[in-house]
């Protein structure tokens, strides 16, 4: 019986610290940036381990019933309706903000990028300073917003055909994209210079070479904004893919280093098997809900909450590696999910369901 009991309080154990590893995701960072070596482990070979433990199986279980149990609940009850409204009003009031909010999210990484010394992300030493910090501070100040913002996708793309590395930041294609889509917004040095260019008897007017040709780019892109959302979920849930699985799942040396380095079993008692797939999982899991956008709000906080975790547990992670998904989640607390995200279904799944409980009360 005693034996019994120490298995089902290690199990219990256990399953809470892989809840905790879930829900926080505290190593999910950059690995690269924070460890100069991996241990040596086949990916084979750890799988194998993992997976034939029960104390590591259990908890993994455990913490994905206990997440369909919530999500399940909330569909049936659909608590909070009235609070959750509220509050996708008052962000919806922040609409106007969000253009601004991606410029500063892309721009302030490409000059901090340039003063440092690397090429967009932190582990690629590369110093294209004038490059990076002429586009930075165009996106932060809004000058020919979609023009750079199209050049730096150009140059992160040709990087990524030399340095693959630079995949570890892939977040800045979805945000660069959805600079190019939705434009400068305001404040912005664009949103000035229109103003004065489109003012009657103006000199700058008379001289501007691109009123006319922004204005009906403008009009011809102003069809698509809507998609802003669908583009920055994709580009935030495919980061948060690629990073579960080349960071963890298919590069468990690295993960293991880290995890030994801030000595996280000691913060969480799980083992470091657990402390690998559960976060690498949970990241692959959030990934998928962002594509999907499913519970899009809730995903994106979850993503802040991550981050936000992460730079406190793991001092050597660059903030300046994060800014850019920081600001991308703040976006999609702003616009919510958009168009084909399963949210909307949701939606209107609940105003149906409304209905018909509206209708049932009238009949008796």
């Amino acid at each position: 019986m005693d034996q019994r009991r120490r298995l089902v309080s290690r199990f219990l154990a256990a399953s809470i610290a892989s809840l905790a590893v879930v829900a926080t995701g505290t190593v999910a960072a950059h690995e690269e940036y924070v460890v100069d070596e991996e241990r040596d482990v086949d990916v084979a070979t750890f799988f194998d381990d993992a997976l034939t433990d029960p104390f590591v199986v259990g908890p993994l279980l455990a913490g994905a019933l206990a997440v369909v149990a919530v999500i399940a609940g909330y569909l049936r009850f659909r608590p909070f309706q009235r609070d959750l409204g509220a509050f996708q009003t008052a962000m919806g009031e922040y609409t106007d903000y969000v253009p601004w909010l991606l410029r500063i999210s892309l721009g302030i990484p490409l000059i901090g990028a340039g003063f440092t010394g690397y090429f967009v992300s932190p582990a690629l030493e590369v110093d294209l300073r004038i490059l990076q910090v002429a586009l930075g501070f165009c996106l932060l100040f809004g000058l020919a917003t979609r023009v750079v913002a199209l050049i730096a996708l150009a140059a992160y793309l040709v990087g990524v055909s030399i340095w693959p590395i630079l995949l570890l930041q892939l977040e800045f294609v979805g945000g660069l994209l959805a600079i190019a889509l939705i434009g400068s917004g305001r404040p912005s040095a664009d949103h000035v210079l229109q103003r004065v260019a489109g003012t009657r008897g103006t000199v700058y007017g008379r001289v501007d070479p691109v009123y006319d040709r922004a204005r009906a780019l403008q009009e011809r892109v102003d069809d698509y904004r809507r998609y802003l959302p669908t583009v920055v979920r994709l580009g935030l849930g495919s980061t948060f893919i690629y990073l579960g699985l080349t960071q963890k799942l298919l590069q468990p040396g690295l993960a293991l280093a880290v995890v030994d380095r801030y000595d996280l079993t000691a913060t969480v008692p799980a083992s470091p098997e657990l402390w690998v797939l559960g976060a690498g999982l949970a990241e692959v899991a959030l990934g998928l809900a962002l594509i999907a956008g499913l519970f899009t709000r809730a995903s994106a906080g979850t993503a802040i909450a991550i981050f936000t975790l992460t730079l406190f547990a793991l001092p050597d992670d660059p903030v300046l590696a994060h800014v850019a998904l920081f600001g991308m989640a703040s976006v999609l607390l702003i616009t919510g999910g958009g168009p084909y995200a399963a949210d909307g279904h949701l939606e209107r799944l609940g105003i149906d369901d409304e209905r018909v409980e509206t209708l049932s009360t009238s009949t008796e």
